[in-house]
């Protein structure tokens, strides 16, 4: 009781900032100038509450991040190349024409010529290429190890000169935002961007809001929001935020699904961001450059890590730890372009126990499976501080526990997270809009042997990713992904080596004041935030 009193006079402290309780939908917040919204139409603006971590520590740079890294989205405040469509294939916002050289060395890339920064300078293939080799020398979110550099052939042509064949570098032209080379300064462009996108960095309050206003020179259709204000705050702020009428969209989660608040819906969007867990597929007893410790004895044997993901009941931790809200995961990459429906497999807990058997782990009186004298015991790790993450391990520790192994849980600091991972599985967090998130978690890297965040090697996988990536057409390189996952006769899927296995997908819940229309969503990635908004734009009252 305690804790719930401090978080509500927290709250309504925090709201008390923006405006009084309980006013009206479009009441604007007291932060802003009087003389900031005398001209505001409240029947074109929103405010959507999102978590603290939405909010960007380098400022609005995508040299630094924005737009990047692990919750990517589109820039808005800035232009790029390249768009990600509802369906995930690649369209076009700068760029009128994109082309590979046969050896997917070489990318050159037309752009529209009627497009200007907000400070009337025109956007030219300059600027793209002074972007794209600043965030590469500078970036430390991203990988831009592909690129050599990017180069202004003419006014509006950028070419790209890549250091290795890499066909799904549109994907990344989509969430680079372009900015000015002769505006741009690292120290204080992050609080003052200059872009060509549809919207405008009007007022940033560190810690409290960011608020966004149409571009009024924009070159594409012109915004149907004129004014889009963003709130950072704790989950319990924002659902009292919401419950005060303070705000129109508020994100949650599933533990106030339950919940109910008179002129909100709940509203639930699909998302990759999923859930799963590494199993090591190298034996104990080996240690990395670092001294780490890699491998474990019981998840080294394919028959173990194929019972684990047959015997995991995925609609009973959907129902009981997300309340209904997700859909089962058999990859990180569901329902992309490039996913391979032989991930998925049915819960079969008795052809699980069969794989044990067959495995050697018989059940033992204690209902705990031997082999050779040797309990079936497992340690599972999650994040502290995630609540999702503990109640999905304590979901898979009951599971498993029914299939005859001993599982115990032990959260851990990232700090420690990703090395402990190489010996125990981790409940981890993945989901991109890119089939790179593969080539991350099962390509070899050259210097260890193994994967990076989980040992496991397969040659064959390796080289079909590889293949994928020089490919000189896309949707080609699709197929190429897919049978990186499953080709027939080996891959990374139940009939294959199954070095994870996936759980569920997150689906990403928010309270949306009623009247207003939020414009379809694409497949989430993973993390809550910035991505609901990719299109916001094109929301509307009614």
């Amino acid at each position: 009781m305690r804790k719930f009193l401090s978080l509500l006079l927290g709250a309504a402290l925090l709201l008390g900032a923006f405006s009084g309780c309980g006013s009206p939908r479009g009441e604007a917040s007291s932060v802003e100038s009087e003389s900031s919204l005398q001209d505001v139409d409240q029947s074109a603006s929103v405010v959507i509450a999102m978590g603290p971590t939405s909010e960007p520590e380098a400022g609005f740079d995508p040299a630094y991040g924005w737009g990047a890294g692990e919750h990517v989205h589109e820039p808005l405040i800035q232009s790029t190349l390249t768009v990600t469509n509802t369906d995930l294939t690649i369209g076009y916002d700068l760029a009128t024409g994109i082309s590979s050289s046969e050896d997917g060395l070489t990318w050159t890339v037309t752009i529209r010529e009627d497009v200007r920064f907000t400070d009337g300078e025109p956007l030219t293939a300059e600027d793209v290429a002074f972007t794209y080799n600043t965030v590469k020398a500078t970036s430390s979110v991203n990988d831009f190890t592909m690129l050599d550099h990017a180069e202004a052939a003419d006014s509006a042509t950028v070419v790209f000169h890549m250091t290795r064949p890499f066909s799904i570098w549109p994907y990344t032209m989509a969430i680079v935002g372009i900015v000015p080379e002769h505006a741009y300064d690292s120290a204080t462009y992050g609080g003052e961007p200059i872009g060509s996108g549809r919207y405008m960095l009007k007022q940033w309050d560190r810690g409290q809001q960011v608020i966004l206003e149409a571009n009024p020179d924009y070159y594409g259709e012109a915004p149907a929001m004129d004014r889009v204000t963003i709130l950072f705050m704790e989950e319990d702020a924002a659902f009292l935020a919401a419950q005060a009428g303070q705000v129109d969209v508020a994100y949650t989660s599933a533990t106030y699904s339950g919940q109910l608040l008179p002129g909100y819906t709940l509203e639930a969007y699909d998302s990759v961001d999923n859930r799963g867990i590494n199993l090591p597929t190298a034996a104990a007893g080996g240690t990395n450059e670092n001294g780490v410790a890699v491998g474990n004895d019981f998840t080294s044997d394919v028959l173990v890590r194929r019972a684990i993901n047959l015997g995991v009941d995925r609609q009973e931790m959907i129902d009981n730890v997300l309340n209904g809200y997700g859909s089962p995961a058999y990859s990180v990459c569901d329902q992309m372009p490039w996913y391979n429906l032989a991930s998925q497999v049915e819960y079969d807990p008795e052809g699980a126990a069969a794989l044990l058997e067959e495995a050697g782990w018989r059940l033992g009186e204690d209902g705990v499976r031997e082999k050779d004298g040797v309990k079936a015991e497992l340690t599972l790790l999650y994040s502290n501080g995630d609540s999702v993450r503990q109640a999905l391990a304590a979901e898979l520790v009951n599971q498993l526990g029914e299939l005859g192994i001993s599982c115990t849980m032990e959260g851990v600091g990232w700090d420690t997270a990703y090395d402990r991972a190489l010996s125990t599985p981790l409940m981890w967090g993945w989901g991109a809009h890119t089939p790179m998130e593969l080539y991350n978690i099962y390509h070899t890297q050259e210097d260890t042997g193994t994967a990076l965040y989980s040992p496991y090697a397969n040659s064959t996988v390796d080289q079909l990713m590889e293949e994928a990536l020089a490919c000189s057409d896309l949707e080609e390189s699709y197929a190429l992904w897919q049978q990186a996952q499953w080709n027939g006769s080996t891959g990374v899927t139940q009939e294959g080596d199954i070095p994870w296995v996936w759980l569920v997908n997150i689906d990403h819940l928010y309270w949306v004041r009623e009247g207003l229309q939020v414009a379809r969503q694409k497949i989430h990635p993973h993390g809550h935030g910035w991505s609901l908004v990719n299109n916001v734009d094109q929301w509307s009252w009614s």
